[in-house]
Formats: structure tokens, sequence, C-alpha cells
């Protein structure tokens, strides 16, 4: 964002609505450096989950955490053709997944269908939605091989909010966070207790 431009009342709502959104208490938030040639104005959070939200016993002991990603919210006031408005929200999450969902062949949409469920359960309007679903997997070697295979999900998208009112996609988004991780979906009001991935 450049520090010597008044930010623009649109994107002034949408900070403020970013500010309201409700999340579950698994995920934890910190603002991160926005890039800073997307877009005239620009906001980045970075989330994560990490492994002790398990609990005991119940996985994740390598210290790794179940889920981590960015939602970066993008605003040029002269609008954006590619777009298709004035708004856009670029979103990476990473989880780490064990073996039998990770072989599958159908992950990448299931990650996509995430995405689009999320945001429709929470009422969030977009258009012009794009992204990428990527599994990687990794062999460890020396010093690393007790850490043995594991194989990440990954999912790049992006898309245009019908306005500025951005609550309910960080929502969604958060919500989605926790899917990667196999966090269960949760009642409105309910607190999670520590349980088993997948």
């Amino acid at each position: 964002m450049n520090a010597n431009a008044p930010l623009p009342s649109g994107f002034h709502r949408a900070l403020s609505s970013l500010k309201a959104a409700r999340c579950r208490s698994e995920l934890h938030f910190e603002e991160i450096p926005a890039p800073a040639r997307l877009a005239p104005f620009a906001v980045a959070l970075g989330a994560e989950i990490p492994p002790e939200v398990l609990g005991a016993g119940q996985g994740g002991s390598d210290g790794v955490d179940l889920a981590t990603g960015r939602f970066i919210l993008l605003h040029d006031p002269a609008g954006s053709a590619i777009w298709r408005g004035d708004f856009r929200v670029v979103t990476f999450i990473r989880a780490q997944m064990d073996a039998e969902m990770g072989n599958d062949e159908l992950l990448g949409g299931v990650a996509w269908t995430w995405l689009v469920e999320a945001l429709q359960d929470h009422g969030a309007e977009y258009r012009a939605a794009g992204g990428t679903a990527t599994r990687v997997l990794s062999d460890s070697f020396g010093t690393l091989a007790e850490r043995g295979s594991t194989i990440d999900i990954e999912l790049r998208a992006s898309w245009t909010p019908a306005d500025w009112q951005v609550r309910n996609h960080l929502e969604a988004w958060a919500d989605m966070v926790c899917s990667f991780a196999g966090l269960p979906p949760l009642p409105e009001g309910v607190s999670a207790l520590p349980g088993r991935r997948f």
C-alpha cells in the first residue's frame, strides 16, 4: 500500500469489513506485508493452524502447522477489466495430507469444491473466480530421513467480490483453511474439542 496516498473510501470500508470478521479460534492471524505491484492498495493476512490444536497424542508432533495460508485484498479505484471490478481477493492455502487422501486423484477438485461451497455458505457474492490446486510429494533424506514422505495440497485462488463488503469472504476462506487442516465444520457458537485429522 502506498503510505503517501490517502485511503479511498471504498478501501477504508473494506478494511473495516475485514476487521469485523468472526473466524474460528483455531486459526491464528497476523498482518503481513502486502504485494506492492499488484494494485495501488492492498492488505495481506497470514494465517496458520498450529499442531497443538489437535491436542496431545493426536498427531502434529513434528511441529508442522496443520495448515497455513495467505488472504490478500487488492483494490484499484480505477477498476480492472481483468478483475471485472475494483477489488480482488487473492488466496493461498497449504496443508499436509495423510497418504490415503493425498494420493486421491480427485483431491484438486475437492479442494476447489471446498472453496466454492465455503463462499456460498457464507453468502459471499463473487465473480471471475479462478485457481489451481497442486499436490506436492516430498521425500526426505539424510538427517531428515525420519520425516519420511509427505504429501501437501496447495490451493491458489482469486476472485472478485461483488462489493467492498468482504467480511464474509474472509470468513469463508478461514473455514476453508480449517477444512484443509482436517478440522470438522462447527455450528456457530460451538467450540472445537481436540480431535483427529481426516
